[in-house]
């Protein structure tokens, strides 16, 4: 498993932690690859996609977000089987995302707008962590990295993109 992160996202040492310690359990080697400008993305991809039975877990991060087609055709480009936290990574050629459902993450920010401006103090409101998550599968890409995507997993995806 390698893990691609600016590692600046809020908590981003933290989840690398936890990755780190849930791929040890699993018996799974890991590596991550911070990067902090496009070149970066690249290389640290070409690097990963070097390693023979890998792939790519993209972490959540406003910079690789941002770079999302250069992270997606990297991937094509080395036929490097990703994960992604946003369905819009998969919308745009890569091959599965399991994430929060960022829609739904707006319309909890929204009520949450329309409480303060009701007159609710924006501290006195309680922290949500997100209750919904999405999973997205890409059949086309995964055709195109000759994988065959179980149909178990195929029941359980909230979008097939064919």
């Amino acid at each position: 498993m390698r893990c691609c992160s600016t590692r600046s996202a809020a908590g981003g040492a933290d989840l690398l932690k936890l990755l780190e310690e849930g791929a040890k359990a699993l018996s799974i080697e890991s590596a991550a690859g911070p990067v902090h400008e496009r070149g970066d993305i690249e290389r640290t991809i070409e690097t990963f996609a070097r390693q023979p039975a890998g792939g790519l877990l993209v972490l959540p991060d406003n910079f690789i977000n941002a770079n999302r087609e250069l992270v997606v055709s990297m991937a094509e480009k080395y036929r490097l089987p990703a994960v992604y936290p946003f369905r819009f990574f998969v919308t745009s050629g890569g091959l599965l995302s399991y994430g929060v459902d960022v829609i739904d993450m707006y319309r909890g920010a929204a009520s949450y707008v329309d409480r303060i401006l009701k007159g609710a103090k924006a501290g006195d409101l309680p922290v949500q962590q997100p209750i919904r998550f999405e999973l997205v599968i890409n059949m086309k890409t995964a055709k195109a990295l000759g994988l065959t995507v179980p149909p178990s997993l195929l029941a359980r995806a909230d979008e097939v993109i064919e």
